[in-house]
């Protein structure tokens, strides 16, 4: 990991956002291949899918709308151990949720006018669950069920087909499915199944959904920018980010098994470290160096650790590293703080904050209950992560009796007059004139 020190310089906002460590040039290339392949399955359907499939996923032939009978073929041979883990996070996950879902509420304007604050649930949604490099059950839970607490009534999924199981969805994604009850799958992968969900592919029966959702590479999160305006996305969930905040008395051996730990999912996943510890600095950089190099993922993990989107960040002081790390606004942020609980108040952007040498991201990942599908390249600035939330409309119902009306009725002819639309001010006398 290559060291960036901001030692005793004094950084404007702009100067702290140029520090941060981003590979640039890979997403603007996924955002330019991933708008070409989401335009070619608008203009061509399953042929396009199939061509995709063929090229990025090493499969022909396969059966792309999958059957249920794979599903339940899925769940019956499923691993015990493995059942019992979904299902406690799931039940984990459905509790969290569940307090995500705001209560309807009613104001009183005045005397007979009424607006009722209510929040309905999207029609159709579809999920998309990575596959190739990892099998991820655990996205299955965290998209489906904030979906389903949320009230949805139709859910689809796309997942990549494997060439080691036939041109199948790996079979725990597709048990994962089963259990939760979505019966609408596809084995497609990638940009593509973000392409096929947002416009649609009637020969396989694909209507478009409402909302996207779900985690990916950069080339699925540029696919959801490729198809904003078309349908709802969640935010950019792309190649995973880990940022870790410590001071001194860190354990650097926590700290680096945390940074390797995320650095396993990709080549382009980032792992930083911000201290103001010279000395933990380099004790952090020996330990990942040893534990990298023994991971069953080495060559993944180096790649990852090596690339420009990851570093270790050194800093003057707290406040500092407050900055940064705001700034940076990374996907999963730890704190691994001497006064973690206190500090956690101040560091403000992040896709979920983890409190703690004892909590750490892999925990979220699973069985937290907090979701793990959350903005990355810096969106958590101004986005959420996944949640109930991703799928509901606030909408406002307006209630006004006459008498209501009566009393604002000059009100609204003089503005109405005073923005010369004066058909708005007639509108209202129509109801007081015979």
């Amino acid at each position: 990991m290559r060291t960036i020190d901001l030692r005793g310089r004094e950084l404007s906002p702009a100067d702290m956002l140029a520090a941060v460590p981003r590979a640039t040039q890979a997403r603007a290339e996924a955002l330019d291949t991933a708008a070409r392949i989401v335009d070619d399955v608008r203009a061509r359907g399953e042929e396009a899918l199939r061509e995709q499939a063929e090229r990025f996923d090493r499969v022909t032939g396969h059966e792309i709308r999958v059957p249920e009978a794979h599903l339940e073929e899925a769940l019956r041979t499923l691993e015990p151990r493995v059942r019992h883990a979904l299902e406690e996070a799931i039940r984990r996950v459905r509790l969290a949720s569940a307090a995500q879902v705001p209560a309807q509420t009613v104001t009183e304007i005045g005397p007979g006018a009424r607006i009722t604050q209510r929040w309905q649930p999207v029609h159709r949604v579809g999920v998309y669950i990575p596959g190739g490099k990892a099998v991820y059950p655990s996205s299955v839970v965290m998209n489906v069920v904030p979906a389903q607490v949320a009230g949805v009534t139709q859910i689809a999924l796309a997942s990549p087909p494997q060439a080691d199981h036939g041109g199948r969805i790996h079979p725990t994604i597709l048990a994962a499915a089963a259990l939760l009850g979505v019966t609408e799958v596809y084995a497609i992968g990638g940009a593509g199944a973000i392409g096929a969900f947002a416009h649609g592919v009637a020969d396989l029966g694909l209507d478009p959904v409402d909302v996207v959702s779900g985690p990916g590479n950069n080339y699925v999160a540029s696919a959801k920018r490729a198809v904003a305006g078309v349908v709802g996305t969640d935010s950019e969930a792309g190649a995973t980010e880990i940022l870790v905040v410590a001071d001194a008395a860190a354990d650097p051996r926590l700290v680096a098994a945390d940074l390797v730990s995320q650095a396993e999912h990709d080549e382009q996943a980032s792992a930083v470290l911000v201290t103001d510890s010279a000395e933990l600095a380099s004790a952090v950089a020996e330990a990942v160096a040893t534990l990298a190099g023994r991971t069953r993922h080495a060559e993944r993990v180096a790649a990852a650790l090596d690339g420009p989107q990851s570093a270790i960040v050194l800093v003057d002081d707290r406040a500092m590293a407050t900055a940064f790390s705001n700034a940076y606004a990374p996907e999963h942020l730890e704190l691994h703080l001497a006064d973690a609980e206190v500090a956690a108040e101040t560091f403000t952007s992040a896709g979920a904050v983890f409190v703690g040498d004892q909590t750490p991201v892999s925990l979220g990942d699973y069985m937290a209950g907090s979701n793990h599908v959350l903005p990355t390249g810096g969106q958590a600035r101004y986005a959420p992560g996944l949640g109930a939330y991703t799928f509901l409309r606030p909408q406002q119902v307006i209630s006004y009796d006459r008498n209501a009306l009566a009393a604002v009725r000059e009100g609204v002819v003089a503005l109405a007059d005073t923005e010369v639309l004066p058909a708005h001010g007639e509108a209202i006398e129509a109801r007081f004139t015979a």
